[in-house]
């Protein structure tokens, strides 16, 4: 990169461009990056037009804006032109619906058309991830015909290592590989050649739902299909990365009780991170209040018994600990479909063993430490707080282990069912059985 800069500096375009060319797409992104304005624009226009669409897919959204601002109309069709549907699409959801118009409005009209049927789409959903860039072959033809076919057409598809079969009518029928086809005798026909039934999604279908059956399948693409089983698409491994990456992530800020954004960290003002976050951090300040209202509730008791408030933090913190545990396990769980709903005694039975043995052994610790280490505590005040800690760690894991699944059965996130939600309602539960056992226990 050192090298590439140096060219820049001293214009040497020429060395420039062969340098650029000998690179891997993404890596010029990542070089495009960290160079201004005027810099992006020159290298951006010396790039050969397909190596320049290429690394245009990896390029930020930041970028994208910059350069559709910045380049012809004719260089941003002949760009379009030169994109697989799907990033197309990408790319024109990002810029503002004015600038939309007017590039389609100058586009190829079959390339306009096809734009235009994908942006109708709903967001996040199969048809609005899919690429109409696939090759497909008929039951009738031979392995020769296929490879044939694959030659004439699949210079400019997205992929063609997976052909899907279709009859005349475009209904999908199977699936070959192109390995197959190549160690097949030429007369082969590809209907002894396909795999029936093929993994499919339909257009409506959630993209998060569609990562799922990659996963579970292995697969490196998948057809689309609409309501009268006619392929429209294909949705290809590197797109359902893209998704993977956007849902973990959104599933991470929920969990830290964030709003979630696709912006980038670096790339987003203050104004917008601090609204991200301060809906739920009032709604969590306001919520603490439950907290105050049952330590207000045993003042006299705690006027009496000073050193209870000592052990409030440890008891608290333990418990939220405990519960997040188990919550981070449940939605995860549920989250590559290794939990369902129907399983919800399996995992309370499993949780309530899981939380008597931690219990037991935090309990037993905790009762040494205070006998050991706490010199103004007595028999009963060990009592008192080994017993509550026991006892919170037990609700606290159950606690975790349901709130994820009782949110999934609203059709609500369960990710946002994780710490900072969680950790109010055990803090909660924590006091009261801590306080409710010291007043019984010391008669107050």
């Amino acid at each position: 990169m050192e090298e590439i800069l140096e060219l820049l500096e001293k214009k040497r375009l020429h060395e420039l461009r062969e340098a650029l060319v000998a690179l891997n797409p993404v890596d010029v992104a990542g070089f495009l990056n960290e160079v201004g304005k005027d810099e992006l624009l020159l290298i951006f226009r010396l790039l050969p037009k397909d190596f320049a669409a290429a690394v245009f897919t990896y390029l930020g959204e930041d970028l994208h804006l910059i350069l559709a601002e910045s380049i012809s109309n004719q260089e941003i069709n002949d760009l379009i032109s030169r994109l697989f549907l799907d990033d197309a699409v990408d790319f024109l959801e990002e810029l503002p619906a004015n600038m939309v118009n007017g590039i389609l409005a100058h586009a190829d009209p079959a390339k306009r058309a096809a734009i235009n049927a994908a942006l109708r789409y709903p967001d996040y959903s199969a048809g609005s991830l899919m690429t109409i860039e696939f090759v497909y072959l008929f039951e009738t033809m031979t392995a020769a015909e296929a490879l044939a076919h694959i030659r004439k057409r699949g210079t400019d598809r997205e992929t063609i290592y997976t052909c899907y079969v279709t009859s005349p009518q475009r209904i999908l029928t199977g699936a070959v590989s192109l390995r197959r086809i190549l160690l097949s005798k030429d007369d082969t026909l590809i209907s002894d050649l396909m795999t029936t039934p093929v993994i499919a999604v339909h257009t409506h279908d959630d993209q998060e739902e569609v990562a799922e059956k990659f996963r579970e399948y292995d697969l490196i693409a998948m057809p689309v299909i609409d309501n009268e089983e006619r392929i429209v698409g294909i949705i290809t491994i590197d797109d359902i990365v893209d998704v993977i990456v956007a849902e973990n992530t959104e599933d991470i800020e929920k969990m830290a009780a964030l709003h979630p954004s696709e912006s980038e960290y670096l790339k987003t003002n203050i104004w917008r991170l601090a609204r991200n976050r301060i809906f739920w951090l009032l709604f969590l300040m306001i919520s603490a209040t439950l907290t105050g209202i049952v330590i207000n509730r045993y003042q006299e008791l705690l006027k009496t018994m000073v050193m209870l408030a000592a052990f409030i933090p440890m008891l608290m913190d333990t418990g939220g600990n405990c519960g997040s545990q188990a919550s981070t396990l449940i939605i995860r769980g549920m989250a590559v479909g290794e939990i369902e709903l129907a399983n919800w005694l399996k995992v309370v039975w499993k949780e309530l063993r899981v939380s008597i043995v931690v219990g037991l052994v935090l309990a037993s610790v905790n009762f040494l430490r205070i006998m050991l280490f706490v010199k103004d505590s007595c028999l009963r005040m060990n009592i008192v707080v080994t017993v509550t800690l026991f006892i919170t760690i037990v609700f606290a894991k159950l606690i975790g282990c349901l709130l994820p699944m009782v949110a999934k059965r609203m059709r609500l996130d369960p990710a946002l069912m994780a710490s900072p939600m969680l950790t109010t309602i055990v803090d909660v539960v924590a006091l009261t059985i801590y306080f409710s056992i010291a007043s019984l226990l010391f008669g107050l």
